[in-house]
């Protein structure tokens, strides 16, 4: 008997290469794909380390609940080599120049290999976000340092669902090391480092971490927290924290504005002085219930303090009450004052010498 054959139609023929075609086109696809969004995270095939977030690889958005989790991990990240710089006590300590005051405006190693870690590490898992940072980053000493894309429970606790935005519209402020005189001179109850962001200018998700008690702080506007307010606030006659440099300019209005009775605690450092308005589970921290600034200050100094008192009800402003926006430059000229749980306002109509005296 002869052997019995298969006969496909052309049409036949046709699906069959078609659909054969549209196997290959999604595998190689796939691997391509693959192979990009490595090489885009500066990693390479076949590594062990894990890619970045999602959303960070299409460009389009980036969930804040993944920023957060990132940005309190930097904080961490760059706190361990503040600590490890100040304990070995090689500080490599040098002068940019003077500020506004007239005071040395000091770097450190510290500074310098925090903000390397803080900066790549947000950089790598969020490419497509603008990123202001202190320190000058140099591109001789880039790394690729990549996030495990793991929430932590305490934020997954907080904060249930993803909040996406579009990535043009987040700035990151990052201050690797706040309180950078205070840490030459071994005061280390003040130094912080913090990470902000801000989304069409206006903070709304702050981290505060304080390397040498190794306690972190962070909140979410319309989100979540760690931290609290105080039960309670002393408005008429307010304990305020103030920098170390200047604490007689703002005394010598405090006492006219509020009485004889009004504590003012000089402290370095801008985080230091937020948590000061804050229930902070730390031995070393002080208690204010107003922080006053009446000289120029810049964006990474503060915004990260600024998201955390918005989510907690709190406020911070100009001393002429305006609301500051993190976007374009990156200071302000009109002082601030910051408070939780009081009329805000109404201090700020107590304080119209204070700005008009000092700008």
């Amino acid at each position: 008997m002869a052997p019995m054959g298969i006969r496909l139609s052309p049409l036949g023929v046709a699906v069959f290469c078609l659909l054969g075609l549209g196997v290959l086109y999604h595998l190689y696809s796939g691997f391509l794909a693959g192979r990009f969004s490595l090489f885009g995270l500066g990693g390479e095939p076949g590594g062990d380390g894990a890619a970045g977030p999602a959303a960070a690889a299409d460009g389009g958005t980036v969930d804040l609940r993944e920023m957060l989790a990132v940005s309190v991990l930097a904080a961490v990240r760059g706190g361990d080599e503040v600590r490890r710089v100040r304990e070995s006590n090689v500080l490599h300590e040098k002068s940019k120049g003077k500020t506004r005051e007239g005071a040395e405006d000091k770097m450190t190693s510290g500074d310098v290999l925090s903000n390397r870690k803080m900066f790549y590490l947000l950089k790598t898992a969020f490419p497509n976000v603008q990123i202001n940072t202190e320190e000058h980053v140099d591109a001789a000493d880039q790394e690729v340092i990549l996030w495990d894309r793991k929430i932590p429970e305490d934020i997954l606790k907080e904060i249930a669902t993803p909040k996406e935005v579009p990535a043009e519209s987040v700035t990151v402020w990052i201050d690797p090391l706040d309180a950078t005189q205070e840490y030459t001179e071994d005061l280390r109850k003040y130094v912080t480092t913090m990470v902000c962001v801000a989304v069409n200018g206006k903070p709304v998700l702050g981290v505060i971490h304080k390397p040498f008690s190794e306690y972190t702080a962070w909140a979410m506007v319309d989100g979540g927290s760690n931290v609290k307010a105080r039960i309670s606030y002393n408005e008429k006659t307010p304990r305020i924290v103030v920098s170390r440099s200047h604490s007689g300019m703002v005394k010598q209005v405090a006492l006219q504005t509020f009485g004889n009775q009004t504590t003012i605690i000089p402290a370095g450092g801008a985080g230091y002085k937020v948590l000061a308005l804050l229930d902070v589970p730390d031995k070393s921290q002080e208690k204010a219930d107003l922080y006053i600034h009446v000289t120029y200050i810049k964006k990474w100094d503060i915004c990260a303090g600024n998201a955390i008192l918005k989510a907690l009800g709190g406020h911070m402003t100009t001393l002429s009450g305006e609301e500051i926006s993190y976007t374009g430059s990156d200071g302000i000229e009109g002082g601030l004052l910051a408070s939780i749980r009081m009329n805000h306002q109404a201090l700020v109509r107590k304080l119209p010498d204070l700005e008009k005296g000092h700008k």
